[in-house]
């Protein structure tokens, strides 16, 4: 490739030989014979440097001067891809080819530009690595602001049939009042197959104006199938919920509900915890279910305010070069702390509770979390439109992998996942998602209450 690049190396080391090879001439009587020689060589010689130069200059001076506006946008995200995507093999293809091909006539107008770039991400085959377009672009940096507008559905990818399924609904949203649970598969949206949509088509597809509907096509974890028409509403996202609550025994406990990982929630759990000890709190439970994420770094600032010392998260790039993240002397208690887990527990979440029970500060109680253990950057196109890249992956300080395996509980509790009667899963489910809401009869929580208390004999 640097040969093509740089065609000048081996053309003047020819002409450097032909220099060197000239024969000598034999000066005749008036020594015009050698000159006429040499100035015909020379000429030729500079005839040739000059095609050299013009051919440099059309190869490789100023290449992007010669591309359309909409051939730049396919580069910017080709390059973006070229530079950061974590598998360097770009899933067995050659990445410079399928530009050159893409490359080869210009785009008929934004939309066919657009096209492109979705189907060069296609051929990743990773969900997570996609094309946003403008619209798409603001709405995801809105998501983590504190508010939206839709039916209030965390929704991602099955890692093993690639279905649309449900992470978690959002508190207090339509599609929690409509019933809807972890893993429930989202099949249609509008009539539309969802095996179709990317995972961001999907989310466009169910956000819009206040009091608008939508018809969702879901098969339950149950095995019913379902229409039900939702009416979008105003989602306000408050990530922190808690309060001190006292068992039989006399036993205070703090308890702090953490439901996603916007800019504002290690600010809410710091307050939660200095409350909660101003309260007296003896011992604190964490609960992380149906969590699906969010902000990597509120994740980690969170750890931060429950680890003194010790590392909380590693990612790895795909030279293999770990980069780590780390406690900074700054824990807010060092009481006991328990956290909850289940299914619904993803990312962000799952990088906390990893940390957490690695460097011993807390057991978790309840299911395997979900296994998302990819990390994706985002890269502005000029357009106004971006792609999301998977640039690394992450570790938990005891090196074990995240993605697709989840996290094991110290403590599994008999709850959604081990229903033995499928007939009974979706009832389980509900049960369990009014429990995280009132506590009230919750065997996850009453188990974690049972390990505190047991850490204070």
């Amino acid at each position: 490739m640097l040969r093509s690049l740089h065609p000048t190396h081996s053309v003047l080391k020819k002409l450097r030989q032909g220099l060197s090879m000239c024969p000598k001439q034999k000066a005749s009587k008036g020594g015009n014979a050698g000159q006429g020689n040499w100035r015909q060589f020379g000429g030729r010689l500079t005839a040739a440097l000059l095609v050299l130069i013009l051919s440099w200059a059309g190869l490789g001076g100023s290449p992007a001067q010669a591309l359309t506006e909409d051939q730049k946008i396919f580069n910017e995200a080709w390059r973006a891809v070229s530079r950061a995507y974590l598998d360097d093999s770009f899933n067995g293809q050659n990445w410079w080819k399928l530009r050159e091909q893409a490359m080869k006539k210009p785009f008929r107008d934004r939309e066919a530009t657009h096209d492109a770039i979705r189907e060069m991400l296609g051929t990743l085959d990773d969900p997570f690595t996609r094309f946003l377009s403008p619209e798409q672009y603001r709405s995801l940096r809105t998501n983590t602001a504190g508010e939206l507008t839709g039916v209030g559905l965390q929704i991602g990818l099955d890692g093993e049939s690639g279905q649309l399924v449900v992470v978690t609904p959002l508190s207090g949203s339509p599609a929690e009042d409509a019933g809807f649970v972890p893993q429930d598969v989202i099949e249609a949206i509008d009539g539309i197959p969802t095996e179709k949509l990317t995972l961001d088509e999907a989310a466009e597809k169910m956000r819009g104006p206040v009091g608008s509907p939508v018809l969702l096509s879901v098969r339950h974890v149950d095995g019913e199938h379902e229409d039900v028409t939702l009416e979008r509403a105003r989602v306000e996202i408050n990530p922190v919920n808690f309060k001190l609550r006292q068992t039989d025994s006399g036993f205070k406990a703090g308890y702090i509900r953490l439901s996603q990982f916007n800019s504002n929630a290690a600010m809410d759990v710091a307050i939660a915890v200095r409350k909660l000890e101003e309260q007296g709190a003896q011992g604190y439970v964490l609960d992380l279910r149906n969590n699906p994420g969010g902000l990597l770094q509120a994740g980690i600032e969170i750890a931060r305010q429950w680890i003194d010392e010790g590392a909380i998260v590693y990612t790895v790039n795909r030279q293999g070069v770990l980069d780590g993240f780390n406690a900074t002397g700054t824990a807010l208690t060092d009481a006991p702390l328990v956290v909850l887990v289940n299914r619904g527990t993803a990312s962000a979440s799952e990088i906390l509770a990893g940390a957490l029970q690695d460097n011993g500060r807390a057991l978790l109680v309840g299911d395997r979390t979900f296994g998302k253990g990819l990390i994706q950057s985002l890269f502005d196109l000029s357009d106004g439109s971006g792609v999301a890249v998977t640039v690394a992956k992450y570790e938990t300080p005891d090196h074990h992998d995240i993605n697709k395996l989840g996290i094991e509980p110290d403590k599994l509790v008999e709850a959604i996942a081990l229903v033995k009667n499928p007939k009974d899963l979706k009832k389980a489910q509900k049960l369990s998602k009014a429990a995280v809401k009132t506590i009230e009869g919750d065997p996850v929580y009453d188990a974690a209450i049972k390990l505190l208390e047991q850490q204070q004999v």
